[in-house]
């Protein structure tokens, strides 16, 4: 009688815990409320201020995602990147929609979505400067976005190839930096860089580094449940050429065959990473 008891009482608390989970996680993420989400504006063509409101790939591909979660509309929150996070775990946003890097010390703080989008190093430079590789840094100043994967590799790598770094709050304020010639480049992802370049005749891209580096959507760790419902979305977005047709029309170009816009992955979340969870699934596409 006593053994029933324990395990009645044991079910009853892992009901309740569930039960309580599911509660915060409806409150985290209301069904019937607006999506707010948080990313750093300017990154184009990634997320700008337009006459209307927000534009560019990461707003069409929120609003898409919203939109097939069933949720009313969407609140893009402008946030500098070295805040984004402490909104996130503040709860001020449901999750990050800027080009966020998959990293292995950011997955141990956080819930990423799979990969969606491949980048690497690009490197502004003036129109008259010339960048062959890391070698032509040295004893040169370096424009970062601060608290971004690209202030993180200029951290770790100023030293090796003898360059200094210069830490600004946006990303076009690096531009500024190089066209100003306080720095003789900035460093961003290379499809942000590619798009400046492209809008502004007095820059361009002096060197670019794909090394298999990839953007996901960030949540906080205890969103499991709303990060997979997020990824199924994001899945079928790539699955029905969706994706595809944002990078097109946002960057001008067809993204490379093969690469995470069109790849479907098996599990939830990032493969190697912190997170991730392997069991296999079929995306439900409408």
């Amino acid at each position: 009688m006593f053994s029933k008891i324990c395990r009645f009482g044991a079910a009853l608390a892992i009901g309740t815990l569930v039960a309580g989970l599911a509660i915060a996680q409806e409150a985290d993420h209301p069904a019937g409320k607006p999506l707010v989400v948080g990313t750093d504006f300017g990154v184009a063509p990634w997320m700008i201020r337009g006459a209307s409101g927000p534009e560019g790939f990461g707003a069409d591909l929120i609003n898409e995602v919203a939109k097939r979660l069933g949720r009313p509309s969407v609140e893009i929150v402008d946030i500098n990147f070295s805040g984004l996070f402490a909104a996130l775990f503040a709860k001020k946003i449901e999750f990050t929609v800027n080009p966020l890097n998959i990293t292995a010390e950011r997955a141990e703080r956080m819930l990423y979505t799979e990969p969606f989008f491949a980048t690497g190093n690009g490197f502004l430079v003036k129109q008259d400067a010339e960048m062959k590789g890391y070698e032509d840094l040295k004893g040169k100043a370096i424009a970062v976005n601060r608290g971004t994967i690209s202030d993180t590799w200029a951290t770790a790598n100023a030293e090796k190839y003898g360059f200094e770094v210069q830490r600004y709050e946006t990303f076009p304020d690096t531009v500024q930096a190089v066209i100003t010639n306080r720095a003789f480049a900035a460093i961003n992802e290379i499809p942000t860089t590619v798009y400046a370049a492209s809008r502004n005749k007095a820059i361009k891209v002096g060197y670019k580094d794909f090394n298999g580096r990839n953007f996901g959507y960030a949540f906080r760790n205890e969103s499991v449940e709303y990060r997979n419902k997020v990824e199924a979305v994001l899945e079928c977005l790539k699955l029905d050429g969706t994706m595809r047709k944002f990078h097109e029309k946002w960057y001008g170009s067809a993204p490379d065959a093969g690469s995470s816009i069109d790849a479907v992955y098996v599990g939830y979340g990032a493969p190697g990473f912190k997170g991730f969870e392997p069991s296999a699934h079929v995306p439900q596409c409408k």
